[in-house]
């Protein structure tokens, strides 16, 4: 298992409410891990310049083919535009068939409550 470090893109302000979202990735197929690395690549390179993004980790289990994120947003429509963004959306679309059941659990978090970590909040996976 392997996590990047929170990277942090803005400062959050200590008691202003930000957007989070925790993720699920499951890969169907190890032939289609290499890919789904790749496209994890081009992601990142993505967030770096993403408009409204506070920060972000991500946790790779590719020994059983589960991703993870976590992600602080400064609004819902932030989030959005990033999705809605290549190369984003294109690789949504190209994996579409390639994936299991993907999550999303949105919620909301203080600035002080920043870095996230998987540790406190894949919980928010299985609790709906």
């Amino acid at each position: 298992m392997a996590t990047l470090p929170w990277s942090e893109f803005a400062v959050a302000e200590p008691e202003r409410s930000y957007t989070a979202m925790v993720s699920y990735l499951p890969v169907e197929s190890f032939r289609t891990v290499p890919r789904f690395l790749w496209y994890v690549l081009q992601i990142l390179n993505q967030l770096r310049h993403a408009t409204g993004l506070i920060g972000y980790t991500l946790q790779a289990r590719i020994f059983s083919k589960r991703f993870f994120t976590l992600s602080v947003w400064e609004s819902e429509e932030a989030l959005r535009r990033f999705v809605e963004q290549e190369p984003h959306r294109g690789i949504v679309r190209d994996l579409a068939g390639a994936m299991g059941k993907t999550e999303f659990r949105f919620f909301s978090v203080k600035g002080t409550e920043l870095p996230l970590t998987f540790e406190k909040e894949l919980h928010r996976l299985t609790a709906q």
